[in-house]
């Protein structure tokens, strides 16, 4: 139980050290930085999408011979509807964005920023629940490396946007411990999201194949609604596409390596 307990809590202790990176630079991150930290976070999430959900998912469903393809196409369409659906019923703005997204609200602008960092994540926390719910019932051909390298692929990524989120606050002119506090916080809904999903394991096991690819669908609405907008705005730049294919690259060596 240690191994999933610690693999539940990696990915946050990526984005709460990434946040703590506002202690110790003394300027806002510039453009460019971010466009690449930004890139990279996008090739993580689209690499374990297809390696670590949507690959076994299929496999999962050799029995339907032809026809493995459904549960993956329902549960990726199921996740893309989900997120949205949370995309349009929570105020949120992403940044750099002068609008925001989802109903009108008297939100301030940090927290609609947190909200929107809070949506990204939900599917991470999903995405790592699922697996390990896998590997805990034994009965879904999902190793604990498998696990892991999700796990750990996520907190790579993760570890940029908790500076991404807590750097801009501080510059916004929150303190540096308040700043820090909003960047943790941002990330604390993945180890819930992940405990949430394994609490429903006793349904999840039958179903794994759609619930893998339910958790693709969801990381890869984040990664083309919110991800490569931000990486790609601005003055023209290459350097988002070669950290998403970084990105990707670590992902994928990660997850056949521990797989």
């Amino acid at each position: 139980m240690l191994e999933i307990f610690c693999g539940v809590l990696i990915p946050f202790i990526g984005t709460s050290l990434g946040a703590f990176c506002v202690f110790f630079m003394k300027k806002e991150m510039n453009k460019t930085t971010r466009r690449a930290l930004t890139g990279f976070a996008a090739g993580v999430m689209t690499a374990a999408s297809v390696w670590s959900l949507i690959i076994p998912s299929l496999e999962q469903s050799d029995n339907l011979g032809k026809f493995s393809f459904v549960p993956a196409t329902i549960g990726f369409w199921l996740g893309i509807l989900f997120l949205l659906i949370l995309d349009k019923s929570i105020p949120h703005l992403h940044m750099d964005a002068n609008k925001a997204e989802g109903p009108k609200s008297s939100f301030s602008k940090t927290t609609m920023l947190l909200l929107a960092v809070t949506l990204h994540n939900i599917p991470e926390g999903m995405a790592v629940g699922v697996l390990y719910a896998g590997y805990l019932s034994g009965s879904a051909n999902i190793t604990a490396g498998v696990a892991l390298a999700l796990s750990l692929g996520i907190a790579i990524q993760n570890f940029p946007e908790g500076a991404i989120i807590s750097m801009p606050l501080h510059a916004e002119g929150r303190n540096k411990a308040r700043s820090f506090a909003d960047g943790v916080l941002s990330g604390a809904v993945e180890p819930v999201a992940a405990v949430l999903t394994m609490l429903l394991a006793g349904f999840i096991i039958p179903a794994m194949p759609y619930f893998l690819s339910f958790a693709a669908g969801a990381m890869i609405y984040v990664v083309v609604e919110e991800l490569i907008p931000e990486m790609s705005s601005g003055k023209h730049s290459n350097i988002g596409v070669i950290l998403f294919s970084l990105g990707f690259t670590l992902m994928m060596i990660l997850d056949v390596a521990l797989g």
